[in-house]
């Protein structure tokens, strides 16, 4: 039973990093629900699979990154990569209780509130640039918390910035690499300093395969629909699992 509850956070997590609803949210939620232990070391395991999605799908632009680090991209994606750093410094306390799941109806309200304003007030698509990067940094540090989307935070802020809705698109999706990378970091920190934890490690690396390979589809589906998207349907869809998390 436990390696198919496993399999079920994969599915999600492929699914839901990519689409503007949070996937730590999901994950919480259903970790809550079915007594996954340690939902944080669970979280960041999955979206290292996702973290590889985004790698194998944008290889080139990743290379050409590593091969051009002073390059206006790599300048963006670094200028990104600060601000939510220290956020996520400053807020981590908290971070830590709400991956308890409180406060996890609130966030998902948000993450809904966030895509309904970048739909209204969607303006025409101009260049991205620095002040774009900035803005979706900042906001990829307070999308730290369960239930805010970090896509969709990160995308709205982009288009609220006047960025094109598929660049946008595609730097949240760069931008996600090194934050990810941290995280990672900063858990197996934790684990060797003697957290115990108590593991299902097969079911673990089966959700880490099936996140991954769905990452990876999603990831191509969103950049092909990302400029025609209503988020109109998200925000309905956050509204209601965020009346179901409170319930439960």
């Amino acid at each position: 039973m436990e390696i198919l509850i496993f399999a079920l956070l994969g599915l999600v997590q492929g699914l839901c990093e990519f689409l503007p609803i949070s996937s730590s949210g999901h994950l919480v939620l259903l970790s809550s629900l079915f007594g996954v232990e340690d939902s944080l070391l669970v979280s960041i395991i999955l979206h290292l699979a996702t973290l590889l999605a985004v790698v194998i799908v944008f290889r080139k632009e990743m290379l050409f990154l590593i091969k051009h680090p002073l390059s206006e991209e790599s300048v963006n994606l670094a200028l990104a990569t600060i601000p939510t750093c220290i956020i996520v410094l400053i807020l981590m306390p908290l971070v830590e209780k709400a991956f308890g799941g409180g406060g996890l109806a609130i966030c998902f309200l948000i993450t809904a509130l966030l895509l309904f304003i970048s739909q209204k007030y969607n303006k025409k698509g101009q260049g991205f640039s620095i002040k774009t990067a900035i803005i979706m940094g900042i906001s990829q540090g307070l999308a730290v918390f369960p239930g805010i989307s970090r896509s969709g935070a990160t995308i709205s802020a982009g288009i609220l910035s006047g960025a094109d809705k598929k660049e946008c698109a595609k730097f949240s999706f760069l931008m996600s690499v090194p934050i990810i990378l941290l995280s990672l970091v900063m858990e197996v920190y934790e684990v060797s300093c003697g957290a115990q934890l108590q593991i299902n490690w097969l079911g673990l690396i089966i959700g880490f395969v099936i996140a991954f390979v769905i990452g990876i589809m999603t990831i191509k589906l969103m950049l092909n629909v990302t400029g025609k998207a209503n988020f109109k349907w998200f925000c309905l869809y956050l509204i209601f699992i965020s009346l179901v998390s409170a319930i439960l």
